[in-house]
């Protein structure tokens, strides 16, 4: 469970994807990651960003640019915001072959710009794990020291 005055915003590029977030009781935007810059107009109040999309699902192309250059692009932009951290999906439906290199290029983002990240390798599969990981990853961010960063 979330920490009393924590917020989760969730990102669908469908409206059908919307619904289902706000059933869930987070909050919804709409955001298509193929636009990078309907993710990035929403991080003025967020601390961590989760790129949950390991079992994306679209043209090989689309979810290799997703993995690829899109997502190099939103980490390279953090840099200018407030946000404290990143978490990417590193396990589902998607090629291996395409998680792998994006994970690398996660790991050399944190380097380069010094933004702490984590990897979540948890299988989408296994829900109840799944979601253990994926809020260990978030939490092990918020609790660096602030000027392991500096």
């Amino acid at each position: 469970m979330l920490e009393e005055g924590w917020a989760v915003r969730g990102t669908s590029r469908r409206e059908e994807g919307l619904a289902e977030i706000e059933a869930a009781g987070i909050e919804s935007a709409a955001a298509d990651p193929a636009l990078p810059g309907t993710l990035l107009d929403l991080v003025g109040d967020v601390t961590v960003v989760y790129w949950l999309l390991g079992s994306a699902r679209g043209g090989r192309d689309e979810v290799a640019a997703i993995h690829g250059p899109l997502l190099e692009h939103v980490i390279e932009r953090l840099v200018e915001t407030p946000v404290r951290g990143f978490v990417y999906e590193a396990a589902g439906s998607v090629d291996a072959s395409l998680l792998e290199p994006a994970a690398g290029a996660v790991r050399a983002a944190g380097e380069r710009w010094r933004i702490p990240f984590a990897l979540l390798a948890a299988d989408p599969a296994e829900p109840s794990v799944w979601v253990g990981g994926a809020l260990a990853a978030g939490l092990k961010l918020l609790r660096q020291p602030a000027d392991r960063y500096v």
